[in-house]
C-alpha cells in the first residue's frame, strides 16, 4: 500500500468514528426530546444549529493550532510546537468571553427571530442560559482536539468524543425526565466537562508535548495567537460559507412544498454518513501534509491523489449502495408514500454529487495543510455562487429536488475543475519562491 493512502487512513478513521459518534448521539438526542412535544424539538433544534454556527468560530483556533503544531513536529523545532500551542490557547481565551457574553446577551432576541412567539420560544431561551455558559466547555474541547491532532494522534480524540456522546446518551434520559429542556442542556454542558477533565489530562500525557515542554516557545505569546488567527480564519470561513448555503438551499427546497422539505430532510441525514467519511479524510490529509512541509517534503501533489483516491472510493460506494437501497432508507425512517417517493428521488439522484464533493472535500486538506486555504475559500465562495441561483432556477423550472441534485453536482465539478488551476498557481510561486532564493 501507498505510504501515504497508509498514513491518510490510519489518521481518516478515528476521526471518521469521531464525528460519527456525534451524529448518532445528536439524532438520539433529538429522539428523547421529542417526547416533550413539539416545542421542545424546536427550542432544542435552534440551539444545535446555533452550535452547529459556532463551530465554525472554534475552527479558527483548533484547526489552526492543529495545522502549526502538525507542521512544528515535522520540522523537530520543540520551541514551535510550544508556541503554536501558547498561541492556540491564547486566541481561545480571547474568543470565548466574547461568544458567550454575546450568546448570553442575545438569546432572547435570536430564539425570537428564529421560533416567534410561543412555548418553543421560552424554551429556547432556558436551553441558551445552560448552554451558552457551556459553549466555553464546548471551544476549550476543540481545543483539546487540535492540539492532540496537530501532535498526529487521531485516536484519543476519537476515544474523548465516544466518551461525551456515551455520557450524554446515558445522562439524557435522567435530565430530561426531570428537567425538561433545561435538562437535556444541562446534560451536555456535564457530559463534556467530564470528558474535558480527561481530556486535559490526555494532553499533559502526550509524549511530544512532554518532549517540547522545557523548550522556550519560538515567538511570544500575542505573534503565535496571530499566525494561528491567519491560519484558521479561512478554515472557518469555509466552513461558514458552506453552512449558510446549506441553509439557503433549505429555504430554496421549501419553495417545492412540506413534503419535499421533509424528504430532503431525511436524505441529507442520510448523507451524513458518507460526508463525515470525506471531512475525516481532509482532516487526515492537512495534518499529513502539515506534517510533511515540516519535514522538507514537497508531498502535496502525492498525498492529494491518494487522498482523492480513499475519498472517491467511499463516495462512489456510497453513490451506488444509496441508489439501490434508498426506498428502504426512507422505509427505515418511516415516512410517509409521498415523502419516501421524494427521497428515494433525491438519493437516486445525487450519486454525481457525492462522488464530486468526495474529491474535493478531501483534496482541499492539502490546501489547508499547505497553508493555501484562503484560495480554498474563494472556491467554496465561487462554488456557492454557482449552487444557489442555478438551484432556484431549476427548481423553478419544474424539475424538483432532481434538480437541485443536479445544482449541486454542478457547483462541485466548478469548484473540482478549479482544483489543478490552484495546484498549477500554487508550484508556480513555489519555483518563483525559490529562484528568488538563489538569486539572494
Amino acid at each position: 500500500m501507498n505510504t501515504h493512502r497508509k498514513q491518510l487512513m490510519a489518521l481518516a478513521h478515528p476521526v471518521y468514528l469521531a464525528l460519527l459518534a456525534s451524529v448518532a448521539a445528536g439524532i438520539i438526542n433529538t429522539l428523547w426530546v421529542s417526547r416533550l412535544g413539539g416545542p421542545a424539538v424546536a427550542a432544542v433544534a435552534v440551539a444545535t444549529n446555533t452550535e452547529n454556527v459556532l463551530l465554525g468560530v472554534a475552527l479558527v483556533f483548533g484547526s489552526g493550532t492543529t495545522v502549526l503544531v502538525a507542521h512544528a513536529r515535522g520540522a523537530r523545532d520543540p520551541g514551535a510546537v510550544r508556541a503554536a500551542v501558547r498561541g492556540g490557547r491564547a486566541l481561545c481565551a480571547l474568543v470565548t468571553p466574547v461568544v458567550v457574553a454575546g450568546g448570553l446577551l442575545l438569546r432572547e432576541p435570536l430564539s425570537r427571530l428564529v421560533l416567534g412567539e410561543g412555548d418553543a420560544l421560552s424554551l429556547a431561551v432556558a436551553y441558551f442560559a445552560i448552554s451558552m455558559p457551556g459553549i466555553a466547555v464546548f471551544f476549550a474541547q476543540n481545543l483539546v482536539d487540535g492540539i492532540l491532532k496537530g501532535t498526529g494522534d487521531t485516536r484519543a480524540p476519537m476515544r474523548l468524543a465516544l466518551l461525551a456522546n456515551g455520557l450524554i446518551l446515558v445522562c439524557d434520559p435522567f435530565f430530561i425526565h426531570l428537567y425538561g429542556v433545561r435538562g437535556a442542556a444541562a446534560s451536555t454542558v456535564l457530559c463534556r466537562c467530564l470528558t474535558l477533565g480527561v481530556g486535559l489530562s490526555v494532553l499533559r500525557r502526550n509524549k511530544l508535548l512532554r518532549e517540547c515542554a522545557g523548550a522556550r516557545p519560538s515567538e511570544g505569546t500575542w505573534a503565535a495567537s496571530r499566525r494561528t488567527l491567519r491560519t484558521g480564519l479561512p478554515m472557518s470561513a469555509d466552513f461558514t460559507v458552506r453552512q449558510a448555503g446549506a441553509l439557503a438551499l433549505v429555504a430554496i427546497v421549501a419553495r417545492l412544498g412540506v413534503t419535499a422539505v421533509a424528504a430532503y430532510s431525511i436524505a441529507y441525514k442520510v448523507m451524513y454518513v458518507a460526508t463525515m467519511a470525506f471531512y475525516a479524510v481532509r482532516q487526515a490529509a492537512s495534518i499529513h501534509t502539515a506534517h510533511s512541509r515540516g519535514a522538507g517534503q514537497d508531498a502535496g501533489r502525492q498525498i492529494g491523489r491518494q487522498a482523492v483516491l480513499v475519498s472517491g472510493v467511499v463516495g462512489l460506494a456510497a453513490a451506488v449502495l444509496l441508489f439501490v437501497a434508498a426506498p428502504w432508507i426512507m422505509a427505515a425512517f418511516g415516512a410517509g408514500p409521498a415523502v419516501a417517493h421524494e427521497g428515494t428521488l433525491f438519493l437516486r439522484c445525487v450519486g454525481p454529487y457525492l462522488l464530486l464533493m468526495a474529491c474535493f472535500i478531501a483534496v482541499g486538506g492539502v490546501f489547508e495543510g499547505s497553508g493555501g486555504a484562503p484560495a480554498l475559500l474563494r472556491v467554496t465562495v465561487l462554488g456557492t455562487a454557482v449552487q444557489l441561483p442555478l438551484a432556484y432556477g431549476l427548481t423553478g423550472l419544474g424539475l424538483g429536488l432532481p434538480g437541485v441534485c443536479l445544482a449541486l453536482a454542478s457547483a462541485m465539478a466548478v469548484q473540482c475543475g478549479a482544483v489543478p488551476v490552484l495546484f498549477r498557481r500554487g508550484r508556480n510561486q513555489a519555483e518563483a519562491d525559490v529562484s528568488l532564493a538563489r538569486a539572494a
